[in-house]
C-alpha cells in the first residue's frame, strides 16, 4: 500500500506489533517505599503479611454484647442489661464506637438506635445473631492472601491495601528510560521570530512519557543536519528507547529515516494511521527508536499509538484501556479504507459529539477535543446521527 510519497505503509497493528518484538523488557528491579510506589511495576507477586483487620472489631456504633442475652429482645420486651467498662460477660454490654477492638466475651455489637440507656442499665429492643455488626479479624484480607501480581502497576488505593497488608517497602521494575529529541530547522524553544517555530513536541511527549510510567530525559533541539542527528540518536542508545520528533516524512530535509538506516535497521516507515503516516521505527545498537513526525497532532496520535505501549512493554506491564463513553455523531466524519483515523470530537449536549476542526498542525484542536473516535480501515467514514465511541486518550495514566 502506498501513501503520499511512501513507497509501502504497514497496518496500525502490524506496525506496533513489529516495533513491541524489539523492546526488551524490564532487567532491573528497585526497592521504594509504598508512599512512592504510585504508577510502579511491581517486580514480584505481594501477599499480606497480615490480617486485615488484625482484630474483630465493631462494625456500629453500639453495645457489644453476647448475642444469646439479646434473645427474645424486642420493643415490647426489651432485654436488660448491666452496663461494663470491661469484659463482656453474661448479661453485660460495653459501649463500643465503629472500628473498636470487640471486648472479650462479646460476639456481636447491637446499634446504638436500637438501645436506651437508664443509668447503669442498658435495654435492647432488638435481637441480634452471633457475629452481627462484627466485622472479624482478617475480614478484609487474611495474612498470606495475595494481594498483587507481578507487572501490576500501582494505583494510590493499591498503595493503601499494601501499607495495611503489612508492607512499608515493596519491589518494583525500573522505570523505562526514553530519550525525546526534538528536531526540525526552523523549531526554537521560545519567542519564535518570523519563519520560526516554538517547540512544543518534546514537551508533550516527554510528559506522555512520565505519565505513562517512563523516565523521559528531553534533549535539546537538533537541526536538520545528518552529522548532528546522528551524534544525538548515538549518544542515547543507552537508553530503553529513544524517540525523534520531527524529520520523517520523505522531504529533502526529512533525514531521521536515513539516519536510522545507517546507523541500525529501519523495521518500518509509514505506517496507515491519520493523521501521522509519516511515523517511522527501527533499531539503533539494540534499541528501539521511534521517529515521531513534526505536526503536533500527528506526533501525539502516533505516540499514543505506538510509544505508549513501548513504554509499557519496556516498564513490563500491560497499558490499561482508556475510557471511554457512547454519543451520537452530530457532524459526519470522513476517513479513508485502509487507513485507520483519529478524529478528535468534543461533546455538544447530552450524549452527542462532533469533530473537531483543524489539521494535523493545530494544537489547539488537541485542547478542545474531549477524546476522539476511531475510525477503522474497513469504513469509508461514519455518518451523521450514527453511534459512536469516545476514547478520553488523556484521561488515563
Amino acid at each position: 500500500m502506498g501513501h503520499e510519497g511512501f513507497t509501502e505503509v504497514t497496518r496500525l497493528a502490524a506496525a506496533r506489533e513489529e516495533l513491541l518484538s524489539v523492546v526488551d523488557p524490564p532487567a532491573s528491579t528497585e526497592s521504594v517505599p509504598v508512599a512512592e510506589a504510585d504508577g510502579r511495576a511491581l517486580a514480584e507477586p505481594v501477599a499480606a503479611t497480615r490480617d486485615v483487620p488484625g482484630f474483630d472489631r465493631a462494625a456500629m456504633d453500639g453495645y457489644a454484647v453476647r448475642a444469646t442475652d439479646t434473645h427474645d429482645a424486642s420493643g415490647r420486651s426489651p432485654a436488660v442489661l448491666d452496663g461494663t467498662d470491661g469484659d463482656v460477660g453474661p448479661g453485660r454490654a460495653r459501649y463500643v464506637h465503629t472500628g473498636s477492638p470487640m471486648p472479650d466475651g462479646a460476639d456481636a455489637v447491637v446499634k446504638v438506635e436500637e438501645t436506651e440507656t437508664r443509668g447503669d442499665r442498658v435495654e435492647v429492643f432488638a435481637a441480634v445473631a452471633p457475629g452481627e455488626n462484627v466485622a472479624p479479624a482478617g475480614e478484609d484480607v487474611e495474612a498470606g492472601d495475595r494481594l498483587f501480581e507481578a507487572g501490576r502497576r500501582l494505583r494510590p488505593s493499591d498503595l493503601g491495601l499494601l501499607k495495611a497488608g503489612g508492607h512499608r517497602s515493596v519491589a518494583v521494575r525500573s522505570r523505562p528510560t526514553v530519550s525525546v529529541i526534538p528536531t526540525g530547522e526552523e523549531l526554537v524553544d521560545f519567542d519564535p521570530g518570523y519563519g520560526e517555530t516554538t517547540e512544543t513536541n518534546g514537551l508533550t511527549v516527554s510528559r506522555l512519557v512520565e505519565r505513562w510510567g517512563g523516565a523521559a530525559t528531553g534533549r535539546d533541539i537538533v537541526g536538520d543536519d545528518e552529522a548532528a542527528l546522528r551524534e544525538a540518536t548515538e549518544r542515547d542508545t543507552d537508553h530503553d528507547i529513544v524517540v525523534t520528533t520531527g524529520g520523517s516524512s520523505v522531504g529533502e530535509r526529512d533525514l531521521i529515516a536515513d539516519v536510522v538506516a545507517d546507523l541500525g535497521e529501519v523495521l518500518g516507515h509509514g505506517v496507515a494511521l491519520k493523521p501521522g503516516h509519516p511515523v517511522g521505527y527501527g533499531v539503533v545498537d539494540d534499541t528501539p527508536v521511534l521517529t515521531l513526525p513534526g505536526y503536533p497532532v500527528s506526533c501525539l496520535v502516533t505516540a499514543v499509538q505506538l510509544l505508549r505501549p513501548a513504554v509499557a512493554a519496556a516498564g513490563g506491564f500491560e497499558p490499561e484501556p482508556f475510557p471511554e463513553f457512547a454519543a451520537t455523531l452530530d457532524r459526519k466524519i470522513a476517513s479513508e479504507v485502509g487507513v485507520r483515523s483519529f478524529v478528535r470530537v468534543r461533546e455538544t449536549s447530552e450524549g452527542a459529539v462532533e469533530p473537531v476542526r483543524g489539521g494535523a498542525g493545530a494544537l489547539s484542536s488537541v485542547a478542545a477535543a474531549d477524546g476522539w473516535v476511531v475510525v477503522p480501515e474497513s469504513l469509508e467514514g461514519v455518518a451523521a446521527g450514527e453511534s459512536v465511541t469516545v476514547q478520553r486518550w488523556e484521561r488515563h495514566h
